[in-house]
This record gives C-alpha cells, sequence and structure tokens, in this order.
C-alpha cells in the first residue's frame, strides 16, 4: 500500500497489519474487490486529501496485493475516476442511497463482492449510508470494512450495532476495532463486518 503511497499502512494510520491478519491467506485467490473512495486530491471536496494526494493508490495496493484479483472503486469526484488493468472505477455520492442504488446496478458489480472497504466521507451519516445501501452486495463469507471511524461516534456506532444492526442483519458479525497507534487518536478506529458462509 505505501508503494502507492496509500495512508492505510503508515502514520496515522495502520490497518495493513490488520489486512495482512484478515486477507494474508487469500492472496492468490480471484477476488473481488470494492473501495469506496478513491482519495481525492480536490480541495474543493469533503475527505480530500490535498492537492498532492494520489488518487487511486489504495486501488493499486490491492492489486498488487492481490495478484488475481478485480478491483472496482468509486469516489464522488469524476475527476478521479480511472481504468487500469484489472481496475475499474465509478460514481458514487454515498448520501444518495439512488445514486448508490445505481453503483450496484453496473454491469461489472454483479455478482457481489468479497472484499468491500469504505474509506470514503469519514462521517457517521455517510459511512451508515453506504453500509446499509451495499452491504446485501457482500458475498457469503465475504468481509466489510469502515475505516476512520472517528472516535467521537465510536458511542453511536455501538449503539447501532447493538439496537438496530444485530437485529436487522443476523447473518452478519460486526466487530469494532481501534488499533493502537500514538499518532493518531482521532480516526483510527475501523468496523469489520463479516458475512456467514
Amino acid at each position: 500500500m505505501t508503494w502507492h503511497y496509500s495512508d492505510k499502512g503508515k502514520g496515522l494510520h495502520n490497518y495493513t497489519t490488520i489486512y495482512s491478519q484478515l486477507f494474508g491467506k487469500l492472496r492468490d485467490r480471484p477476488l473481488r474487490i470494492f473501495e469506496l473512495g478513491l482519495g481525492t486530491n480536490n480541495p474543493n471536496l469533503a475527505s480530500t486529501m490535498g492537492i498532492h494526494g494520489r488518487p487511486g493508490a489504495s486501488l493499486r495496493g490491492w492489486r498488487d496485493l492481490f495478484p488475481n484479483a478485480f478491483v472496482y472503486g468509486a469516489d464522488i469526484d469524476r475527476d478521479i475516476l480511472f481504468e487500469e488493468d484489472r481496475i475499474k472505477t465509478f460514481y458514487c455520492d454515498q448520501l444518495d442511497s439512488v445514486a448508490i442504488r445505481d453503483l450496484w446496478a453496473q454491469p461489472p458489480l454483479q455478482g457481489g463482492m468479497d472484499i468491500i472497504i469504505e474509506d470514503g466521507l469519514h462521517t457517521f451519516e455517510g459511512n451508515i449510508s453506504f453500509l446499509e445501501g451495499s452491504l446485501e452486495r457482500l458475498r457469503p463469507g465475504g468481509t466489510y470494512l469502515v475505516e476512520d471511524i472517528l472516535q467521537e461516534t465510536i458511542k453511536q456506532w455501538r449503539d447501532q450495532l447493538e439496537r438496530v444492526y444485530s437485529k436487522r442483519f443476523p447473518n452478519y458479525e460486526f466487530a469494532l476495532l481501534s488499533p493502537p497507534n500514538p499518532q493518531n487518536e482521532l480516526d483510527n478506529n475501523m468496523l469489520i463486518v463479516r458475512r456467514q458462509a
């Protein structure tokens, strides 16, 4: 990931250690991987990585890590959408249920995903909106992840998981994780969701 300048495994986030444990045995499988949030470098958009950000860094990292996988992505910034070998991207506004439905209606995205990573808007509302519109797209045995959950929303997440999702999604297991990182007490938290096989 860091080779492509993704922020998942250096400095403020240390998710690559977790991903190594979760996905290490899957490296050679022909997976279908999807990530929301390509890393816009447009300073006028929310969750921008700044003008020096490198859109698509994580998608290229997933492609390298999984040599037999197809990697898909989406972003609200149409200017950074791209297509490369084993990578294809689409438009999506994660706060718009119609845009999410339109995203999943795209022919290349039919058949579900083995791994879905949500690294988009980084707000509770945005996380919930995309999760509720996308969780059913996860294949049995698959994993859905929400990155960069703000520390201040952990209580909201716990309430949502206990009171709503445990009942609404009985075939899924939910876990909040806060990997220790002395450089980041703001948002080095993630949700891991497993769909039962």
